[in-house]
């Protein structure tokens, strides 16, 4: 995935240069914003960036006996906008989580351990990737690039 993310850079680096700082800002602009939304559709989709589903949640004892199960997604705001922040350049792109929200998410994307509650004893999580990029997002870049300089 590296290696192919560093032949686009290769091939994409000599034709932006060509371009204005504001055209290049612009267009990152643009691949910042689809990105994020794939990131997000991926998040709710509750998917690592190589297709696998994410470990599930732990089980956790009923704290009543109750009928039925309440079954709830897992970073439901976490993959909202005001956390998934993205900022971009004419030089760079960038998508990640800010302040707080960045601690849990590093958490999850590498699987480490945490305490969950500030008595609570430390707790090792499963890798969840968060972030990432996939073969389509890829393309995605790939596509706006080449949409952007052949008009």
């Amino acid at each position: 995935m590296a290696d192919d993310l560093r032949a686009l850079e290769d091939w994409a680096g000599a034709l932006l240069s060509k371009l204005q700082p504001s055209e290049r800002r612009t267009l990152n602009q643009s691949i910042a914003r689809t990105l994020r939304r794939n990131q997000q559709q991926r998040i709710a989709a509750q998917r690592n960036p190589d297709g696998t589903p994410f470990a599930p949640r732990k089980a956790r004892q009923p704290l009543r006996a109750k009928q039925g199960r309440v079954k709830r997604q897992m970073f439901n705001k976490l993959r909202q906008a005001k956390h998934l922040k993205l900022q971009s350049t004419a030089s760079s792109i960038a998508i990640g989580f800010m302040q707080r929200t960045a601690r849990l998410a590093r958490v999850h994307q590498y699987g480490l351990r945490d305490r969950p509650g500030r008595n609570a004893p430390d707790v090792q999580y499963a890798k969840r990737e968060l972030l990432g990029f996939t073969d389509a997002d890829l393309d995605v870049i790939r596509d706006q690039l080449l949409q952007h300089l052949i008009p």
